[in-house]
């Protein structure tokens, strides 16, 4: 089949800047790895300037009950965020282990050539 096509439509050689994209393992899944660990790193750093901020706010709250308790929930959801975000890592190796038989399955997805 693949040789059917390539006689049929000839070969195209991609031009050099994007002739590192052209293995079949690239491409859409890099793209959705590379969106997936930009997502995990700004949630971190999200997640780092939430606490940072909360603690202030938990200092600065002196004896206002209102102010205390709105800045231990606001510690409380952001680390509750950061232990979703890197939950999604260990369920993600689990079922890639469990399904494919390959813990970086998921995290690392490899299309097939044809």
């Amino acid at each position: 089949m693949k040789n059917l096509l390539s006689d049929l439509f000839g070969t195209i050689t991609p031009p050099s800047p994007i002739a590192k994209y052209s293995d079949p393992g690239a491409g859409l899944g890099a793209l959705l790895n590379t969106f997936l660990k930009v997502m995990i790193v700004g949630a971190g750093i999200y997640t780092l300037f939430n606490l940072i901020f909360a603690g202030y706010a938990f200092m600065s709250a002196g004896d206002d009950a209102k102010k205390v308790a709105g800045a231990w929930a606001k510690i409380w959801q952001s680390l509750l965020g950061l232990a979703i975000a890197a939950g999604a890592f260990v369920l993600a190796a689990i079922f890639g282990q469990l399904i494919f038989g390959q813990w970086d399955f998921i995290l690392n997805p490899k299309i097939p050539e044809l």
